[in-house]
């Protein structure tokens, strides 16, 4: 198969590095992007400062002032994981971005051992579920009306992978 420009030019031009509570405020305004209810800089730096939470940060390689185009957070306790957020810029996405961040946590918790993984999603969210089942996610359950947004309420779905 034959790769498109444009998947190289976003695949090859973005760094991952890992996430500080130093980035708190620069992965709030990307949230805001991406959810009607975003975290605030306060939220994203507790939680960064928690020893078993992680995440990687994507940068336009060679461009530091450019703001993140990127980010995945997730939390491990004991064999158990949990993806807390993703988000990509809007300019980026449906490019593999968020594949690739998705795969960088999943290295992670193969080093550390994790069994399973867990996250939620909005159902009305159909390129995430995409995206999460093409790694082997399956939906485990459902939260009836849990998120708000402008259009009503939407379920959150609650998938696991296994990791073992």
């Amino acid at each position: 198969m034959m790769k498109l420009p444009f998947e190289s030019f976003w695949q090859k031009n973005h760094v991952l590095i890992p996430l500080e509570t130093s980035h708190s405020q620069s992965v709030a305004s990307l949230h805001l992007q991406g959810f009607h209810r975003p975290w605030t800089d306060g939220e994203f730096r507790s939680l960064l400062g928690q020893a078993n939470v992680f995440g990687f940060l994507a940068l336009v390689e060679g461009h530091p002032g450019k703001p993140p185009s990127g980010f995945i957070l997730a939390r491990l306790v004991a064999d158990e994981a949990e993806i807390l957020t993703l988000a990509v810029a809007k300019s980026v996405r449906r490019h593999g971005l968020g594949r690739r961040l998705v795969e960088e946590a999943l290295r992670t918790l193969h080093a550390q051992r994790a069994q399973s993984l867990f996250l939620e999603v909005d159902s009305a969210n159909l390129a995430a579920i995409g995206l999460y089942k093409r790694f082997g996610f399956k939906k485990v359950g459902e939260r009836q009306a849990y998120y708000d947004s402008p259009q009503g309420k939407s379920a959150a779905l609650v998938m696991r992978l296994d990791l073992g």
